[in-house]
C-alpha cells in the first residue's frame, strides 16, 4: 500500500490549485464530499480507477500523486 499521508497531501493541493471545493471533487469522481474529504484526511484511499483518473484529470503522474516519486510530469 502506498503511504495514505502523501497522497493526502497532494490531492488536497491538487485540488486546491485548481480551485475546487471537496463536493467538486467528489463530483468529478463520483463519490460524495465526505468520502472526497476523507481522502484529503488519509482516513480513506480512492479505488485504483479513481487515482488513475485522478492522475489524468490534474495532469501528474500516478506515481507522483500516491508519493512513489517526487515528480509530478507524465512519462508517456
Amino acid at each position: 500500500m502506498f503511504p495514505k499521508k502523501i497522497f493526502a497531501i497532494r490531492i488536497k493541493e491538487l485540488r486546491q490549485a485548481n480551485g475546487l471545493t471537496l463536493a467538486q471533487l467528489g463530483q468529478l469522481f463520483g463519490v460524495s464530499k465526505q468520502s472526497a474529504q476523507r481522502w484529503e484526511t488519509g482516513v480513506n484511499v480512492p479505488s485504483a480507477e479513481n487515482l488513475v483518473d485522478m492522475a489524468d484529470y490534474f495532469g501528474v503522474s500516478l506515481d507522483y500523486l500516491v508519493g512513489r516519486s517526487d515528480d509530478p510530469t507524465l512519462h508517456k
